[in-house]
């Protein structure tokens, strides 16, 4: 004969307490004294019980589920900034969902529409855009979403970004500063609110100063167009003596590029500078001066943001800009032939 399965009401007789008992018990952030707990959590080992989290969604509606989308793994500040926010929604008793997808909008509707299918009770979209018709129809669902470092104008949803103008604006003073005077842009996708904000604090700051990039090249976050638009700008008549690149991750192409390919010094011949502040940015082999965005803080804010929204529905969109600071290492000259 098969066994019986073991529920809350099995619990709750050996255990000597009510049913909700055993549910505050096993609700994360529900209330119940430590005796209770006790009596309870004993009770549960001796019989083997696990809770079933699909059972108390569907009467509570609520699954305690995350769904996290995800479009560009290949630069490294998105795992770290995914386990954070993973061990952050874990520590709030959430579990997580991660769904790969690309930035189109077929792929996009279709990770939407198996996020809903899971009842999850919001979203975080990393590097990922949405669509008016994709917003709305997470609002209907009363799902929230709070886009990480990435924003969009009009959409109504909270995003949690660096000060990606800010960002832009210190590396053009710093590159200046420095004596550098032919310099040059590889930008992040044009298609996303960080490229292009990062590229226009850049190129505005020198406007300010009376100066204007030798040339602006979309990288498109991808490390060979990043490599090709370095032998472009190199094969110039006047080469850029400093390269702002739009992440890490195609900043360390552009360094391979220059000082493994075309045979130059990087910073005696040209002076590179990154955004983010990727781990890898301070190994010895790249060494790379960089904009800190602070994952920890930007992982806080994104988490906070959206547990207030899912506890208060109908709570205004927030868009949350956090400052970070330019890191200085050995492949940008501090002045004028240093």
């Amino acid at each position: 004969m098969p066994e019986l399965k073991v529920t809350s009401q099995h619990v709750a007789k050996l255990a000597g307490v009510s049913q909700s008992a055993v549910s505050r018990v096993f609700t994360p952030g529900a209330s119940a004294s430590a005796a209770t707990i006790a009596k309870v959590r004993a009770a549960a080992d001796q019989l083997g019980y696990r809770p079933n989290p699909i059972a108390r969604a569907m009467i509570t509606g609520k699954s305690r589920i995350i769904g996290l989308v995800v479009a560009y793994l290949d630069n490294q500040f998105y795992p770290v900034a995914i386990e954070r926010l993973s061990r952050s929604l874990q520590d709030r008793g959430y579990h997580v969902l991660i769904f790969m997808a690309t930035n189109t909008s077929e792929s996009i509707e279709k990770v939407v529409q198996d996020l809903m299918d899971y009842q999850v009770d919001g979203i975080v979209t990393a590097s990922v855009g949405m669509s008016s018709d994709l917003t709305e129809r997470c609002a209907g669902a009363g799902i929230p979403v709070v886009m990480f470092n990435r924003g969009q104008p009009g959409s109504g949803l909270s995003s949690v970004t660096s000060a990606n103008l800010e960002g832009g604006a210190k590396v053009a003073h710093f590159l200046w500063e420095g004596g550098h005077r032919r310099l040059a842009h590889i930008a992040g996708w044009e298609g996303s609110s960080t490229g292009r904000d990062r590229k226009r604090g850049f190129v505005d700051a020198l406007e300010s100063l009376g100066a204007a990039p030798v040339e602006v090249i979309d990288g498109m976050y991808d490390r060979d167009t990043a490599a090709a638009a370095t032998r472009r700008l190199m094969a110039r008549d006047d080469p850029p003596d400093a390269i702002f690149v739009g992440n890490d991750h195609m900043a360390f192409a552009v360094m391979d590029c220059l000082r493994f390919e075309l045979g130059l010094s990087v910073p005696g011949d040209v002076s590179v500078v990154g955004y983010d502040d990727v781990p890898l940015a301070a190994w010895p082999a790249y060494h790379l001066t960089t904009v800190r965005q602070p994952v920890n803080r930007m992982v806080e804010a994104t988490v906070e943001t959206l547990l207030a929204q899912i506890e208060q529905p109908g709570r205004p969109a927030q868009k949350i800009e956090i400052d970070g600071p330019l890191i200085l290492r050995g492949s940008a000259r501090l002045q004028q032939g240093a």
